[in-house]
């Protein structure tokens, strides 16, 4: 028999899977606080374990949308793809600064004013 926690958990679960992982949005949907799922997500590796297998897919499904526009020729998002997977084959943003000259340091010795 199915418990009151378990049904929680199980509709959890499939708010989470049609929101696309915003647990805010799935907690809302079931009627459920998010310390709750919080709590569940904690304290039980089973409902653990679903969670974080939706938050892989809904990576998934992002990660195929960007490769799509890509596809139809988007400049934004090939950029970002290649800022984010292209690290190894240098693309990456960095900046480099030049400085001519000295630089030059002081120490100052601070001693707190004395009481009169």
């Amino acid at each position: 028999m199915a418990t009151k926690t378990n049904i929680l958990k199980n509709n959890l679960i499939e708010a989470l899977e049609q929101s696309l992982g915003i647990v805010t949005t799935a907690c809302k949907k079931v009627k459920c606080n998010r310390s709750t799922f919080y709590k569940y997500y904690n304290n039980d590796k089973v409902f653990r374990a679903k969670v974080d297998d939706l938050q892989n897919l809904t990576l998934d499904f992002v990660e195929s949308q960007l490769h799509e526009q890509i596809k139809e020729g988007n400049t934004t998002a090939t950029i970002f793809y290649l800022k984010t997977k292209g690290k190894k084959r240098g693309f990456i943003e960095r900046q480099e600064i030049q400085m001519d000259g000295s630089i030059e340091s002081k120490v100052i010795e601070w001693t707190p004013a004395k009481d009169k």
